[in-house]
């Protein structure tokens, strides 16, 4: 029996995007049906599965009438299926879960206690939480994370640390920062971040709240996604990762530089580490730069061994 607390009256609107994911969604709904924080409403945006997730998600209905769905009519993409919830979200809170993970049942209780005390300044309150990859078991975000609340704009800059599943979002924050960035295949979450604090204050609640599971065939162990993804990110927000500094901006570049070297094209990969040494010169930017006159095996090969690439968080 779930114990109910009634700290605060706001409706949460909780969005699971899901694609072809019937045995593990089940799983999700029932995280968020089983918060101790019961004023919700969940919309599941099925982004057009072929397996029987429609079925599920009627069963679902039957038994909780606070459930909702959307259908798109074709494989849009996790962003459009997000967009799609938030467009049809009636609270003044948004919260985002997938389809693969889930919720321990005081998460939503603990954040919405935040909200109520917090500035009006706040524009998100995120958890901690498990990221699980096989038989790994790692607590984001890490202790190097030297700020994680008020305005963090900078730290976000030098890197992702929250998923879109550990967070609450007032609905206001939408209409000033905009939606997920559809064109991005990996790391939406954190582009979202990036221009959300710009305008609004982060809390932290350092607790793992969230179990998210990394699965085969999970767009965050895609390469190519993440290469693409770094490359409009740093073309979107270029002057940001520039007016937060030289090694940052470096950084960036490095990174992109790197994983292209890695995984697809060293001359292509050679301009971003030039243009990073170009910034600030420092001796890490200078080997990967000599390295890439190399053959792509040999440079990948060669950072396996010195882990010179230090990756983005999910």
């Amino acid at each position: 029996m779930v114990e109910i607390y009634n700290t605060n009256k706001e409706t949460v609107s909780v969005i699971i995007p899901t694609y072809n994911r019937m045995q593990l969604l089940g799983r999700s709904i029932k995280s968020v049906i089983n918060q101790t924080y019961q004023d919700l409403e969940i919309i599941v945006v099925d982004d057009c599965s072929t397996d029987d997730t429609e079925k599920l998600i009627r069963e679902f209905q039957k038994q909780d009438e606070r459930i909702t769905s959307i259908r798109h009519d074709r494989n849009k993409g996790g962003s459009a299926a997000r967009n799609s919830g938030i467009m049809a979200a009636r609270g003044k809170f948004i919260a985002f879960q997938d389809s693969d993970d889930e919720w321990l049942p005081e998460k939503l209780e603990k954040q919405m206690g935040v909200f109520q005390n917090a500035d009006p300044q706040v524009g998100v309150v995120y958890t901690g939480f498990w990221r699980n990859h096989n038989n790994d078991k790692v607590y984001v975000p890490s202790s190097r994370v030297k700020q994680d609340a008020g305005f963090i704009h900078e730290i976000l800059l030098r890197e992702n640390f929250i998923t879109t599943q550990s967070a609450v979002v007032k609905a206001e924050c939408f209409k000033k920062a905009g939606m997920f960035n559809e064109t991005l295949p990996r790391y939406q979450d954190w582009e979202l971040w990036i221009r959300i604090s710009k305008y609004y204050r982060f809390e932290f609640i350092n607790e793992p709240l969230l179990n998210a599971f990394i699965s085969s065939d999970s767009i965050s162990v895609n390469q190519k996604a993440e290469i693409t993804a770094c490359k409009i990110i740093l073309q979107n927000h270029y002057h940001e990762f520039k007016k937060a500094g030289r090694r940052v901006l470096a950084d960036m570049l490095y990174s992109t530089g790197n994983l292209i070297c890695q995984h697809e094209d060293v001359r292509e990969g050679r301009k971003y580490l030039f243009e990073a040494f170009r910034v600030m010169p420092r001796v890490k930017y200078s080997i990967a730069l000599f390295m890439s006159f190399l053959s792509r095996k040999t440079y990948s090969d060669i950072t396996k061994v010195k882990k010179f690439f230090l990756p983005v968080q999910k």
